[in-house]
């Protein structure tokens, strides 16, 4: 019976339709045949599982006239697959039917409906491909549950992180849509992982990959940050494991351009719940500074310097008063002929703890707060002020610039 109803319309059974006939498909003839075939079949203890079963073939082909057929004739929305337990939705969105999906969603098909192996809800699924974004659209406008969760309690905006790879899936856009529908991006599963998760997983598969691989991993990871940033997710937030800023803190050398976004868009230098009880960006970026020095050349060794002195500026530049944590100490024994620059640089953040803040310090902070989020210097740049002002707002970016081109 199933290949009889897909047989109708089909003049090549041996070959599906392609998806520019289906406007045509079942028109004159082939519709009276699909009904009359329907009619014939009414009585079959078979008919109401293989019209079911049909539905199914036709949502993944995007048959939208059979489909609507089907159902007339008493299709079930809710009949799964018996090899994957997908229903017709599920299907229609693997295969990026828009069409089809909302036909079944109208037609009365749960839209929030999960799969009984994975869990998955026909959102989860479109959010997963970046060739699924136009079903991921259609589905919120019908009124999907974008922050409805699985037993993990792992959200659609969750299955588009963790299905990006940053090099073959780039689910950006996905992602973007699933925000401006109103996703939770401080949503976290029962194992703790958040949506900056995946991100630190990515920066740390930077180490096995090629060039290029680098390059698209740190865009991805650019722009999807940049994201969640804007939708209110807390990039310094603990386990420190769990913290981006806090990673590319740790990573200042490879990571500077990411490092400048999350703190230009006003992430915590410390740990955000706990303080710099917890972690201090001061203290991370001055131990990785020291073991750098001890390892490197003298041209590195120029641009190490350059690139902390521009993360501790930014840290600076983010509040009235600077925060250290108890004891901080460093080790300069190691930073070779950098020991006393080094020595001097980590005294001088103590210093500015235990003084009052200037007025050219407020200001200063002021004016950068109110130019967030990133990027503050090119705002900066084009303020009506004198070039002697500006190059005290500025921070020494010269470090990344050149890295922000890539991005």
């Amino acid at each position: 019976m199933v290949d009889e109803i897909l047989g109708v319309g089909n003049k090549d059974p041996e070959h599906p339709l392609a998806p520019q006939t289906t406007r045509n498909y079942l028109e004159g003839e082939a519709f009276l045949a699909l009904t009359d075939l329907l009619e014939r079949h009414t009585q079959s203890i078979y008919y109401k599982e293989g019209i079911s079963y049909s539905l199914l073939k036709v949502a993944e082909l995007g048959l939208v006239p059979a489909a609507k057929i089907l159902l007339q004739y008493g299709a079930d929305l809710s009949f799964e697959d018996p090899v994957t337990y997908y229903t017709a939705l599920h299907i229609a969105v693997l295969r990026d039917q828009p069409e089809m999906v909302q036909l079944l969603v109208q037609s009365g098909a749960d839209i929030n409906r999960r799969d009984r192996i994975h869990e998955s809800s026909p959102l989860d699924l479109a959010s997963e491909e970046p060739e699924r974004l136009p079903c991921l659209k259609r589905l919120l406008d019908l009124g999907a549950d974008v922050n409805a969760a699985d037993k993990n309690s792992k959200t659609a905006l969750l299955h588009a992180l963790a299905s990006s790879d940053g090099v073959q899936i780039h689910n950006i856009e996905n992602i973007r849509l699933l925000l401006e529908g109103g996703a939770d991006a401080k949503a976290t599963t029962k194992d703790c992982d958040t949506v900056f998760t995946y991100i630190i997983f990515l920066l740390g598969e930077i180490e096995v990959s090629d060039q290029e691989e680098v390059k698209l991993i740190k865009h991805f990871s650019f722009k999807v940050s940049q994201l969640l940033l804007a939708h209110g997710a807390d990039p310094s937030d603990c386990p420190s494991h769990e913290s981006l800023t806090y990673t590319c803190l740790k990573n200042f050398k490879f990571h500077l351009p990411l490092l400048c976004l999350l703190l230009e868009y006003g992430a915590s230098y410390n740990c955000s719940q706990h303080g710099p009880s917890c972690w201090s960006g001061f203290q991370i970026v001055f131990d990785k500074l020291c073991g750098y020095l001890s390892s490197c050349d003298s041209c590195d060794s120029a641009d190490l310097l350059q690139k902390a002195e521009c993360v501790m500026e930014l840290m600076i530049s983010q509040s009235p008063q600077v925060i250290l944590p108890r004891n901080f100490e460093i080790n300069t024994a190691n930073c070779s002929i950098y020991a006393e620059k080094v020595a001097a640089l980590h005294q001088s953040y103590k210093q500015l703890e235990h003084s009052p803040p200037t007025l050219k310090h407020l200001s200063r902070v002021f004016i950068r707060r109110r130019l967030m989020p990133w990027p503050v210097d090119v705002k900066v740049k084009v303020l009506p002020l004198p070039d002697r002002l500006k190059w005290y707002l500025l921070i020494n970016h010269t470090a990344h610039d050149s890295n922000l081109e890539d991005l």
